[in-house]
């Protein structure tokens, strides 16, 4: 079954987290009929070019519990709600600027019974709180996400990474990370994952280290 991919690469779920993983796929093609979040071509891939995309991240940081992440420019829950899954004791906050998107966020949020994720139609640059990560999948230029979230950061650490930023981004993307380089890393999904959609893809994460006293609580 399509989902079984998702267990292949993180055996230690649990069976409440395979069923919300198996009923993602069903949930996402009924609603993407009444309102288009995911291309047409895409939903076919769903398991493979969005949820385990989206658990990427998961391969670089491992969440603490009660730690607190904002996934900008969610869509229709990318990477949010796949790691809202993996990581039930971590706080999930999905912003998108775009209502619909949101409403089908909602659905299956509640639909799946997942307790620890809120969404909200919101820029990012009206939230006022703090996170000690920001997640997004390449909603816009490096550099003009960063201008965007540099001010959502937590003071205080408490996972294995300092807290900041980790993106999804493909393709060539050099130019855009110059004015950062001292201070990311850069992970290649294909260490994680050996399907040949992830070959160019890649997991960015930016030290806070960066923003400099504008960038910290």
């Amino acid at each position: 079954m399509e989902f079984e991919i998702i267990g292949k690469y993180f055996p230690e779920l649990t069976t409440e987290q395979r069923e919300q993983f198996a009923r993602l796929g069903p949930l996402y093609r009924e609603w993407n009929e009444k309102i288009n979040v995911i291309s047409r071509k895409d939903i076919e891939d769903l398991y493979v070019h969005h949820v385990l995309h989206s658990l990427a991240i998961a391969k670089v940081m491992r969440f603490s519990p009660g730690s607190r992440v904002m996934d900008v420019g969610t869509g229709g829950g990318f990477p949010g709600i796949p790691l809202a899954i993996l990581f039930s004791d971590t706080q999930f906050y999905l912003v998108d600027s775009i209502g619909k998107k949101i409403k089908v966020v909602e659905e299956v949020v509640k639909a799946l019974g997942l307790k620890n994720v809120r969404a909200e139609q919101k820029r990012v640059e009206n939230v006022t709180e703090k996170f000690d990560f920001i997640v997004s999948r390449a909603v816009t230029a490096f550099p003009a996400f960063v201008a965007l979230v540099k001010d959502k950061l937590a003071r205080s650490d408490r996972n294995t990474l300092p807290n900041g930023i980790l993106y999804l981004k493909g393709g060539d993307f050099e130019e855009e990370i110059r004015p950062f380089a001292s201070d990311l890393r850069i992970y290649p999904v294909s260490d994680f994952f050996e399907e040949d959609f992830f070959e160019t893809k890649k997991v960015i994460f930016l030290h806070p280290t960066t923003f400099g006293d504008s960038g910290r609580c």
